[in-house]
């Protein structure tokens, strides 16, 4: 009942930053943890950062750490991701996702919304 369509990914060269954002529809988003994915054809779907419900609590994967900022805003069912300081190491289509429950981690299998993706490419 909730769709995500994300946007914002492109092109961009190493050490540039890039802003994704994740829009909801169906249904209000505020009481969903909400997380950023990335995936590599061939290769496992990798979590990025999460976000509780409220904001208060985020979570990063050690490989963006520092580099990388969740935020939501709930009262416009949108999600964001700014991404700066990028890499090649970064290049993978990002996906958002959406989870029932207010905290939902890095765990894959606790979310149950996903959006279709949209491609981020950093080059050298």
């Amino acid at each position: 009942q909730v769709q995500l369509v994300e946007s914002g990914g492109g092109l961009v060269q190493a050490g540039g930053s890039l802003r994704l954002s994740c829009v909801a529809s169906g249904r209000t988003i505020g009481t969903y943890a909400m997380g950023w994915f990335r995936q590599v054809p061939g290769l496992e779907r990798e979590f990025v950062a999460t976000i509780s419900y409220s904001g208060s609590n985020t979570v990063y994967a050690d490989s963006v750490k520092g580099r990388f900022t969740i935020s939501r805003d709930n009262a416009n069912n949108m999600l964001y991701l700014q991404m700066n300081s990028l890499k090649p190491e970064d290049t993978a289509v990002y996906s958002c996702a959406a989870g029932r429950g207010g905290y939902a981690g890095s765990v894959i299998n606790h979310y149950t919304y996903w959006g279709q993706g949209t491609q981020v490419t950093v080059s050298s």
